[in-house]
This record gives C-alpha cells, structure tokens and sequence, in this order.
C-alpha cells in the first residue's frame, strides 16, 4: 500500500488497477456541485474509487474515451463503479455493483508513449436507482449516499481512528517497498472520513473487498472493516519480516555466490570462454548431426528447453547441462564398418596371439556369417583359463581384426548395481553406468566390449551387479537396454561382447547360460618359448630402449626362466622375468660395462639369481606310498603327491594336509576299498587291525578339495600297504567309487599342461575322458602315453611294479 503515492503508475480504464493519489480534499462538498438528473456510468474493474481521492487512469477505450472527452468539455460529473468480473470486456447493468462514486475529470492529456490519461476526482457516493439504457454508454438514476456514524461512544470512534494511522504507519515501517514520506502524509491527515477514504483507497486488499469499504455507510462501521484487513496485513508483512530475518545469512551468502558468478562471467567473456548461451547452441548444432530415435531426440528438445529457463547460476544448472552434454555424445545409432576380410582377420588374430584356435575360429565364423547375412545378432563369448593366458589382450586383437572400436569394462570387485545400470538422476553426482560412458568414450554402438573379470563380481546391498549384466549380455533383451541415468532405452544388440573370467564355478547360472563359454587352456613349453620370441622380448626391449641388435635370447635360456623362475599356465610372469633380465642389461649398457648379446642357458642365472620355482618336479619312486596326482587350480593344472605311510596302532586312518570335505571322503572310500580287496592284493586283514594308515597331502597351507585324488589315494595305500614300488614317471588323476568304478573328472587340458611340465611320461585317466583328449592339439600331447581305465583293478595293474622298495616295511602279524 502507498507505494504509487510517489511513483503514480497508471493503468487502463477498465482494464486495470487504479492508482490513487493522495489530496487534501477534506472539506470538499457535494453541494458545490450540480448534479445530473441521468447518471452516465464509467465502469473500472480491479480497482474502487473512493470520494476525497484523486486518481489517474489510462484511457484505451474509444467508448471510454468519448465519455471522459464530453464530461470533461461539459464539465459534469459521471459515475465511477466497478464491475464484479474483471474478465468482463463489455459489461451491462448485471455486470457491475449498485454503488459507485460520482466524480469529475480533473484533467484530460496525453502521455509520450501516445496513450490519454485522465484524472478523476471522486465526490460523493450513489446507489443506482434504475437502469435506463446501455447505448451509447450505461445510464441510470440514482441516488446520493450520505456517511453517517451511528456510533455513540465518541472515544471508541477516535480509538478506531488512532489504530488506522498507527496500523498504516506500522505497514510503511514493516514494507521496505514503500516510500516513508506516506507517514508524514498519514499523520497530517485531520478529518477521520477523509483518513479512512485515503487508507482503504490505498490498503493492499482485493477489489471485492474494497467495495465492501465503499458500500458501509456506517463511518465507524468502516473503520472496524477496514482495522481488520488492516491486521491482516500487519500479520502478513511480520510472518514475511520474520522469515527474511532467518534467510538473512542464507541470502547474503547467495548474493555473495551472485556477484561471484557475475565476475567470472565478466572474466570468461574477457578471455573469450564460452558462455551458458554458447554452451547451449553448441549442443544444439551438435545434435542436428545426430542419428536420434524419437524418444532420445525428445528428451533432448525437452532437456534444452528446461536450459533455457533455468538461471545459469542455479545449482541445478550443472547438472541439468551434463546430462544434455552425455544425450548428445552418445553414438546413437552410429555404427563403424565392419572389415569383411577373413584372410585378412585371420593373419592379425595370428600375429598378435600364439594359439588360441578355438577362440580364433569363432570369431572368424561369425564374421562369416555377418558376411553372408549382412546382419546378425552379436555373440556373447566368455573366454574361461587360468591367469596370463591371453584372454584380455584378445579383446583388443578382435577390434583390430574387425576395425572396430574396442572397449574394456574391469568387473572385479564390482558391487554396485548401479555401476551397470547408471545412477538416477536425483542423486548429487548421477551419472550413467560404466556400460554407457564406455559407449561415449569410443563414439561407437558396435564396438568389441571387454567385460574382465566377470566370475569375480561381487554382491551386497547395493544390489546384484551379476543380475544387472543380464539384461546386458541377454541378446533378446539388449536392444532395449535401459539406463537409470539416461532414462531412455539405448541399442545393446550390435555389439560383440567378450567376457573373461578364471573359473565358472563363481558366474551366476543364469548369466553363464547367456554367454557361449570357449574355454582358454594354458600354455606348454614350446608354446611359451614362441610366444616369448614372438611377442615377449620385442615388447620388453622396445619397452626398455633396446634394439633387437643388443641382446638375443637363446632357446634353451627361455626355457630355463620358463622351467626355473616361473611356475604358471600363462605367461604373465614369464613377461616379468624378462623384463627383469633386459633391465639388467639395460644398466649394463648405460654404465658401458661388458656384456654378452646373446644369452645362454648358464647367463640366466648370473640375472635372475637361484631358481625360485622348484615345485611340480618329479620326485621318482623310491619310497612306497608316493604317488603323483593331478589338480586342477584357477591358474592351471599342477601335479599334487600323495602321501602314505603305517604305523603300530589299532587300524585307524589319519588324514592331513588342509583336506576339504570331499577329499577326505575319497580317501575314506579308498580306505575301505583296500580293506574289501585286500586278499587281491595279499594283504593280510591283521594289518587293517595292528597298523594305522595315514595320508598326507603336501603344502598344507594350501587347501585342497575335489573327487579327482580318488584313485590315486587308493594307489598310495596299496602301494604302502604291499612296499610295491609305483611305475616311473607316472601320474594319474580320476575319482573312485566304493565298487572301484573310476569316474571322469574335468580339466584334462590343464592337468596334462601340468605333467608335461613335471617330465612325466605316461598318465592314467579315466575311461569316460578319453573324447576329452581327441579334442586336444596333438602338441599337447606329445611325449605322454595314456592309459584309460574303468575300474581300481586297472589303475593298480598299471601303475603298481612287481618289484619292491628298497628296505620294505615288514608288517608283524599276531
């Protein structure tokens, strides 16, 4: 309220609110003019006009205009009321209120922008009488009101007086829009009627209720309404006061962060550094060249829209910005050109890997279908082997081969889901799953995607990282994956994902049974010694400065850092060791010392030191009860001894060495084999009852577990049992049964990697494994003998000598 006292806005008849302007009128009397026996009405909506009060009112109206132009030149008084609905544009008698203000035109002049502005002056108050016409203007008779004051309690009456001054001046106090000036103008106000007209002319209160104002008779009765909405406002301006007090220090800390922003705004544009409006048409010249579907290209419009409006320096800005930022980087439906070439894929599938034939053929059958078809739904590979073997760099030899982008997602320790599917956006530092960001790093929809390690994620309550891949790796669903961040649907289906992993026990089934499993065995000797010539020593010299011409590794040298310092079906650590030798050199050659080019078997050690690996030889068959398994680890196959020995006792059976559930159960039932059979095999039944068997696994540290050791527990006992000696250079892996069936086992390929490794010559494995081995590169198996056997009798029949140990045990009998 006031505030238009100094500043006199003007709005349009009406059309608008009314501005008033104070005068001191106080004594004016409607005897001092003449009155119209016919009243012509100028009706204002949102907006009273009171008597004693002068307003100022723009004039649009041709209707309007003409009447305020007569009633000027003529200078006679008209009737100011007002409508009940201000949408009304052309109102008639049941449009407007029975109780106006007559008033005259002060003034009629022109403002600079060309509108007319009249300045009415308020009177006295009428009641409409009857209504006379509509045409050219409304008309009416009517008659005057007069303001009484019923109230008989003259003190009362001034009360109600003081209150409206000090109410008003409490409202200029408590409104830091208004003028102060309006107290010095409220309090040299002296007739109460004229007070009261001025501050309901002037209260900040609807035209509804204003009019109830102007229809009181009552003086007093006046001023009570007008102390209520009065009190309202007071409470209203105090609850505002309040509530800015408590934000006082948030706000300042706003305007401190304003100005902040406006400085590096005028600093950006000295540099030339881009603004939020450049940032935005960026995007927008961006995403013309996109190959949007209608949903992504939707939401993009709508996400610019929603930039548009919002302050740049508003915290939501940023994140608003970034998401916009990832739509538009994202390869949407932007695919490179697959390289058709089979000769071609297969020589660089050579050349970067030594091996790996099964991986290799399915990669070129499916490049010779997608040849053929032109189109065809990516495979999901899962490349499963021991450490070191290949399976990663794989990835990267496939783009290659393809001439496509290549993308590699770690997987291990993996435990949030969100990781796969993206954050929603709510959260402070949302983004997309790691699936999408690698999409945007490489701007492809069909690159070769790495996903590493995937039999090592995790699972916690953030969720099940292994069940969000199933929508991944799924390629009926994959098309429609859906993102948390991106809350749009993004095509999976195009792209050929590779999953590696060490062992398939850990991989969820259900996302095993999605994946087409190759499995990665690892390497032998002379696969290794390739390997090594071909890739391992070029990579480290290049990688340490040396030319080819400076150092040359002999055959036999590689094979004994292979034999002697490492111990794995990879070649990981074999890499390692190299590189450990070329440093050696390197420092040679920096300090100009003497060295030979050309490394033999004899330099490796003077390099590496004493060899480190002594594990997995063969330690003969000398002694009775010592016979050379077979196992199977996630990093490859190794040969494992078990151990048998008697002693006086009373027919127990001693198990050590960190057995598992499994294995102990193998060596109860070999245990009780031996007992059932022990007239085959001549043992007399005294010795089950005076001697107690034990049977040791080395490297007690390591647990061990599994039904593989089955029949070689069972030959350890007889063996002790009868001081035979075992047949050389034979190792054996296959489970037992109480009958003395012998029953297949997995990882053949690792463990006959294993006994080529420990110089074994002949292995025994079981009957139902011999597809297994036509399987297998004859490579692998050259040099080994295989014997096949169904039943317990068959093993020890081959691996139990006629001939005894030396110094036997002699077993006393009662």
């Amino acid at each position: 309220m006031f505030k238009d006292i100094i500043f006199g806005n003007k709005n349009e008849a009406n059309t608008a609110e009314m501005i008033p302007l104070a005068a001191d009128i106080d004594k004016l009397s409607v005897d001092d003019f003449d009155l119209p026996d016919e009243l012509q009405l100028l009706t204002l909506r949102n907006t009273v006009l009171f008597p004693q009060i002068v307003i100022p009112i723009a004039v649009g109206r041709k209707k309007s205009l003409k009447l305020i132009k007569e009633a000027h030149k003529k200078d006679i008084l008209i009737g100011i009321i007002s409508q009940k609905d201000e949408k009304t544009e052309d109102p008639k008698f049941k449009d407007i209120y029975k109780i106006g203000t007559l008033a005259r035109v002060i003034k009629l002049f022109d403002m600079p922008d060309g509108e007319k502005t009249a300045v009415l002056q308020g009177i006295t108050r009428f009641k409409i009488t009857e209504e006379l016409s509509v045409k050219p203007y409304l008309k009416v008779k009517y008659d005057v009101l007069n303001t009484t004051n019923e109230t008989f309690d003259k003190k009362e009456f001034e009360a109600q007086i003081i209150s409206v001054k000090e109410l008003s001046v409490k409202i200029i106090h408590l409104s830091s829009n208004l003028p102060k000036e309006a107290v010095f103008a409220i309090n040299n106000i002296d007739s109460p009627e004229f007070l009261i007209n001025f501050v309901s002319s002037n209260t900040d209160v609807n035209a509804k209720d204003k009019q109830k104002l102007l229809e009181e008779n009552d003086l007093s009765g006046r001023a009570a309404l007008l102390l209520k909405y009065l009190s309202e406002e007071v409470q209203k301006l105090e609850l505002k006061d309040n509530i800015q007090n408590k934000a006082k220090t948030e706000m300042n800390q706003q305007q401190k962060e304003y100005f902040l922003h406006q400085q590096m705004k005028a600093i950006q544009d000295e540099l030339g550094l881009e603004s939020p409006k450049v940032e935005i048409e960026e995007l927008e010249k961006k995403a013309k060249k996109k190959k949007w579907n209608k949903d992504a290209e939707e939401a993009f419009k709508k996400q610019i829209n929603r930039l548009k409006q919002i302050n740049p320096m508003a915290p939501d800005y940023s994140y608003q910005l970034i998401y916009a930022q990832t739509l538009v980087d994202l390869p949407w439906n932007e695919y490179t050109k697959d390289n058709f070439d089979l000769k071609r894929a297969k020589k660089i599938l050579d050349d970067d890997h030594y091996g790996l034939d099964n991986v290799k053929d399915r990669i070129l059958e499916h490049l010779a279908v997608l040849k053929l078809k032109g189109d065809l739904k990516a495979p999901i590979l899962c490349l499963y082997g021991p450490p070191g073997v290949g399976k990663t760099s794989l990835g990267k030899s496939v783009a290659h081969a393809l001439e496509r982008k290549y993308a590699r997602m770690s997987l291990g320790g993996l435990h949030d889901e969100a990781e796969i599917r993206g954050h929603r956006k709510t959260y402070i530092g949302a983004m997309p799953g790691r699936i999408i960001q690698n999409l945007k790093k490489v701007k492809s929809s069909n690159p070769v995607f790495i996903l590493d390690e995937i039999d090592k994620i995790g699972n916690d309550f953030r969720g099940d990282p292994s069940s969000a891949l199933l929508e991944v790796l799924d390629p009926e669903q994959n098309n429609t994956f859906y993102d948390n961040y991106l809350e749009l649907e993004f095509d999976l289906s195009k792209i050929l994902f590779i999953a590696t992993a060490n062992s398939l026990n850990t991989i969820n089934s259900a996302l095993r049974d999605r994946m087409e499993l190759i499995e990665v065995s690892g390497y032998i000797v002379e696969e290794k010694i390739e390997i090594a010539k071909r890739h391992l020593i070029p990579r480290q010299l290049k990688e340490h400065g040396l030319k080819v011409s400076q150092l040359k590794f002999s055959k036999e040298a590689i094979e004994k850092i292979i034999t002697d310092y490492t111990g794995e079906s990879g070649v990981r650590n074999l890499e390692k060791k190299i590189a450990e030798v070329i440093r050696k050199i390197a420092k040679k050659i920096a300090l100009e010392e003497n060295y030979s080019k050309l490394l033999k078997t004899a330099d490796i050690q003077d390099y590496l030191g004493i060899p480190r690996y002594i594990k997995g030889k063969y330690e003969g068959n000398e002694f009775a009860g010592v016979v050379t398994g077979l196992a199977w680890t996630q990093v490859g196959g190794k040969i494992l001894f078990i151990e048998s020995s008697v002693s006086k006792g009373n027919g127990q059976l001693n198990l050590t060495g960190n057995l598992g559930q499994v294995m102990k159960e193998s060596a109860v039932i070999a245990f009780e084999y031996m007992k059932a059979h022990s007239e085959d095999f001549k043992i007399k039944d005294s010795i089950f009852k005076n001697y107690n068997v034990h049977i040791h696994v080395p490297e007690g540290a390591i647990p061990k577990d599994g039904p593989s050791a089955g029949i070689t527990m069972v030959t350890s006992m007889a063996s002790v049992l009868t001081q035979r000696k075992i047949k050389n250079r034979l190792a054996m892996t296959g489970e037992m049964t109480l009958r003395g069936k012998v029953l297949p086992v997995g990882g053949i390929k690792e463990k006959i990697l294993a006994a080529k490794r420990a110089d074994i010559k002949e292995l025994i494995l079981p009957k139902d494994n011999e597809k297994d081995i036509e399987e297998i590169n004859d490579l692998y198996l050259k040099g080994l003998k295989f014997h096949f056997a169904e039943t317990i009798t068959e093993v020890l029949d081959i691996a139990l000598l006629k001939q005894k140990v030396n110094n036997p045990v002699r077993f006393k009998t009662k």
